[in-house]
């Protein structure tokens, strides 16, 4: 269902009962992205998977500031109270991830524990930041200049998602259409008002983010399993679990390992284990 905040609606989809959990998806997805997972998710959780804006069945405004993280995480905080939700556990995978921190780092109070997938803090140097937004630009210009297709096959061909290549072809195909569905404009402007470079860094910030936190990344996806471990690291009741044979889309190319550690971790949650 659409629920209105004020300037835009977000879409979310409800299942299940118990403890709520919230669902953010990755770039160019939706709440889609959880359905495969839902009928084990929703057993234990009330699941809340939200379509972030520019994506889905929420609003894709033209202003690309309207896309910044700080207005993404009041729009969060606002769904939550729509929803009579004071606290919440949250799943988020990539950009859902990155988000799911920032809303942990500027409303702890609303936040249980976090399970983040393949996600970052940001970026800890302003010239890396520069560099992200500059090649973010050049993305979203792609997308008016040559169209949602060619952009979404571009996306989808880039390394970081190498080893989806051997998935079967029906889920390939599955996760193509799903991300052809997106608005060209909710695409560009997520670039450009929420990107990595767009956002704060969060790495100083670790330590003082003391929920119980699940950091899942795949064995192949070089980059972010050592983003996860560092996090670990400094996060006072983080760990991290890398799945074997995964690369970046964890819940896709492993969904069994991956259900495995979630469900185990949301189960320790819900008895308060540190």
């Amino acid at each position: 269902m659409r629920i209105a905040l004020g300037d835009i609606a977000l879409n979310v989809e409800q299942a299940g009962s118990g403890p709520p959990l919230l669902l953010l998806h990755g770039f160019t997805g939706s709440a889609a992205t959880w359905q495969p997972l839902l009928p084990e998710l929703a057993r234990v959780r009330r699941t809340l998977a939200v379509d972030l804006i520019g994506h889905g069945l929420s609003d894709s405004p033209v202003d690309p500031d309207r896309y910044r993280m700080e207005r993404c995480v009041e729009d969060l905080c606002r769904l939550l109270d729509a929803l009579r939700v004071e606290r919440t556990d949250v799943l988020g995978y990539s950009m859902g991830g990155r988000v799911a921190l920032q809303l942990a780092a500027f409303a702890p109070e609303r936040i249980d524990a976090l399970v983040l997938e393949s996600a970052s803090p940001g970026l800890a140097t302003q010239t890396e930041r520069e560099a992200r937004i500059a090649s973010d630009e050049a993305l979203a210009e792609s997308i008016g200049r040559d169209g949602l297709e060619a952009f979404v096959d571009r996306w989808q061909d880039q390394p970081l998602f190498a080893s989806q290549a051997s998935l079967p072809a029906e889920v390939r195909a599955a996760q193509r259409a799903q991300r052809l569905q997106s608005s060209p404009v909710g695409l560009a402007n997520s670039l450009r008002g929420m990107g990595t470079g767009r956002q704060s860094s969060l790495w100083d910030r670790l330590p003082e983010l003391r929920m119980r936190t699940l950091l899942v990344a795949g064995e192949l996806d070089g980059k972010y399993r050592e983003i996860a471990r560092a996090m670990a690291a400094a996060m006072p009741a983080a760990t991290a679990s890398i799945i074997p044979g995964a690369g970046h889309t964890v819940h896709l190319e492993q969904p069994a390992a991956f259900l495995r550690v979630v469900l185990e971790f949301l189960e320790q949650s819900s008895r308060g284990e540190r």
